[in-house]
């Protein structure tokens, strides 16, 4: 099911898939996989991940994205912010995107909050002049005054997150991608999150938030899309889709289907997403 959210979209995902291969034998180098696709010896399940997706989320929309784990929403979100490609189907994006995906993401553990900071901003596309302007901003937002200057080995993950998501929504992106980011932390915290993620969205930021607090997801967004088995069941506004989650029977894990095994060839790029065989 598709429907298109706004006459401006700022991202549309067009019968978007996604498959992996999951080899049968563990590789432990990339030369030991050559000598094994060499000699015929590397066998594989083919996995479609996301399956025929297509939505439009509009200028200024928070679109909400909930299912079971493993049903595909984050991957969905790494689409979206161009760390994975599609192995069919178009994703177009309008505007800088501030991804946070990941507590870890783009952060080095032997670097102390600072040096990530700097280095974390960076791989967001900001200048080290718009860093040096900023950094205040984001200590104080992040409330890591009395951390800063400690490895980030030392952090908790809640510190970590809160440092991520200062640096990221520094300066307002034209897209947000948030994986279960607003989890973490206190109420507190949460609270000044929620201020800014109303204050993006009121200037036309769009957002994709994959959660599983179905509050949060009610209160932030004003569509939802319930993905499972990496298949767009519903999507409409966001009391509908939660209510009809709800009351859908319980499962085992939404694992994606698995393919016919195959046999590798020398390409040791068979590792990663893939096109479906036709």
């Amino acid at each position: 099911m598709a429907a298109a959210a706004s006459p401006e979209p700022a991202i549309c995902l067009e019968d978007v898939a996604v498959e992996f291969r999951v080899p049968h034998e563990r590789v432990r180098s990339l030369k030991e996989y050559a000598i094994r696709a060499l000699q015929n010896r590397v066998t594989w399940e083919e996995r479609l991940a996301v399956r025929g997706v297509s939505f439009e989320v509009g200028r200024g929309e928070a679109l909400g994205l909930i299912g079971p784990n493993g049903a595909g929403k984050s991957t969905l979100l790494k689409l979206i912010a161009r760390v994975l490609r599609p192995s069919a189907g178009r994703v177009r994006v309008w505007g800088r995107v501030a991804p946070l995906l990941d507590y870890g993401a783009g952060f080095h553990p032997d670097l102390t909050g600072r040096e990530n900071l700097y280095l974390n901003g960076t791989l967001l596309g900001l200048s080290r002049r718009a860093l040096d302007a900023s950094y205040e901003r984001i200590v104080d937002f992040a409330e890591m005054r009395d951390f800063i200057d400690a490895p980030l080995r030392t952090y908790s993950s809640g510190m970590v997150a809160r440092l991520g998501f200062a640096i990221a929504t520094e300066q307002r992106p034209d897209i947000l991608l948030m994986d279960e980011v607003l989890a973490v932390g206190d109420r507190t915290f949460q609270a000044k999150c929620m201020e800014r993620f109303n204050a993006f969205r009121a200037g036309g930021t769009s957002v994709v938030l994959v959660s599983h607090d179905a509050q949060l997801v009610a209160s932030a967004c004003q569509r939802v899309a319930w993905i499972e088995r990496g298949e767009l069941v519903r999507i409409g506004p966001a009391a509908e889709v939660l209510g009809a989650y709800a009351e859908r029977p319980l499962a085992g894990p939404a694992l994606p289907a698995p393919r016919a095994p195959a046999t590798a060839s020398a390409d040791p790029g068979g590792l990663g997403a893939r096109r479906p065989a036709s």
